[in-house]
């Protein structure tokens, strides 16, 4: 079944691009908007509107396959690529891929793939939101003209079992990370509340008493308010490299220390901290975060670390993973391009004993956090996260109902 013909249009995302440089160094919130002048390239305001570039591939006899092109929130930072607005890249598609793909068999999500990853346009890779959201569409493609789900597309062309077991889904809350805890307890989320600590004076706090305030709050709520003794969901709390800025990057011991003093703040519930420092260059990262997993192991501290920053593209997992930089690693699915490359890197990381956080960003859309779950379905990571917005019961909804009508449906092939 071929393509016959390929249209985009303009969308918006769940949540916002924001200038994490300006915020990590004083940009104050307002309302929903922040005060204060943009330091990273590319941003007119602090918080701007979020934008999407939905790609819809007709195929022979009517039928229309779509993946929606998005960029996580903090566009441009930690290594990332730029800025991604729609009036700037619909020109690029149109110009560049469109002739690609039109009156190209559906028949092979990798092959296509693959050749979308092989453009370049004055001697660069795509923007990695445009491949994400293309490779969506050719996913779905293959899909309807060999009528199977996404997730048995995955499955069959990259030889791995289809269980339908549920995948555990991640939870993130924003700054409302009180109220939004509850809905997460509410609702039973397996993993909660990520938590938005990207601030030392404000959410950590200088001596890191903040955050552990915040901890053994959260551990009081799930006794509080759940309904099940057997409910143990695992804290998963994102710091963007703040406790770094209070302790010292490479201040290993100290960071340990805290860390340990949170895991038994935490208990009996499982703690993970996404990000514990931020050097801002990948290298000098990875053996951070490296030195510190080895401490914290040595040490037997009941923490996971998960490394974020800095490791964006499939070849920076594979060195982190590789390296041992973190007990789990996530595979933020925007800054991997094509959604092949979260497949593989789902797949690299299991592979190699480390744990595998198949995320991505708030600043996504319905779209994209749909095929998500058929990608998480067929390569079964640790995680995922449900997405997009940070308002909880809207991403939880997309990605857990999603999720379960994907089970039901091979339950009753």
């Amino acid at each position: 079944m071929k393509i016959v013909k390929a249209i985009c249009a303009p969308g918006r995302t769940g949540f916002y691009f924001d200038d994490q440089r300006a915020i990590k160094t004083g940009a104050v919130a307002d309302g929903a908007a922040y005060i204060g002048a943009p330091i990273t390239p590319g941003f007119s305001a602090v918080r701007q509107a979020g934008e999407a570039i939905s790609v819809m591939l007709v195929l022979e006899g009517g039928q229309i396959a779509w993946g929606d092109c998005a960029a996580v929130q903090y566009s441009g930072a930690g290594g990332r690529d730029p800025l991604f607005l729609a009036q700037d890249f619909i020109p690029v598609i149109e110009e560049h891929i469109f002739p690609a793909l039109i009156g190209q068999e559906a028949d092979s999500f990798r092959r296509l793939s693959d050749e979308l990853e092989a453009i370049h346009v004055d001697g660069k890779p795509l923007h990695t939101a445009i491949r994400y959201g293309v490779s969506q569409a050719i996913l779905d493609a293959v899909a309807k003209a060999k009528h199977r789900l996404m997730c048995e597309v995955v499955a069959v062309e990259y030889d791995i079992p289809l269980t339908g077991a549920q995948v555990p889904i991640f939870t993130q809350s924003g700054d409302t990370r009180y109220e939004g805890a509850d809905k997460m307890i509410l609702k039973g989320a397996q993993v909660l509340p990520h938590g938005l600590i990207n601030n030392v004076e404000m959410k950590l706090g200088k001596s890191g008493e903040l955050l552990l305030e915040y901890v053994s709050w959260l551990r009081e709520r799930i006794l509080a308010l759940r309904t099940d003794e057997n409910y143990c969901p695992t804290l998963h709390i994102d710091v963007y490299g703040t406790i770094g800025q209070i302790f010292g990057d490479e201040n290993f011991s100290a960071m340990a220390d805290y860390l340990e003093i949170l895991a038994y703040a935490a208990a009996p519930f499982p703690l993970r901290i996404e990000g514990p420092m931020d050097v801002e260059e990948r290298e000098r990262q990875m053996q951070c975060l490296a030195s510190l997993t080895r401490l914290i192991d040595e040490r037997q501290v009941p923490v996971q670390l998960v490394a974020d920053e800095w490791c964006n593209t499939l070849e920076d997992i594979k060195y982190f993973a590789d390296n041992r930089a973190g007990h789990m690693v996530q595979i933020k699915t925007p800054d991997l391009g094509g959604v092949g490359n979260t497949v593989e890197a789902v797949l690299y990381c299991k592979a190699r004993g480390v744990g595998a956080y198949q995320g991505g960003t708030c600043n996504e859309t319905d779209r994209t956090a749909q095929i998500c779950v058929h990608l998480a379905m067929a390569t079964k990571p640790d995680q995922m996260l449900a997405k997009p917005g940070m308002g909880v019961d809207e991403g939880y909804m997309v990605v857990y109902n999603e999720m379960q009508r994907i089970r039901a449906v091979l339950a009753a092939k």
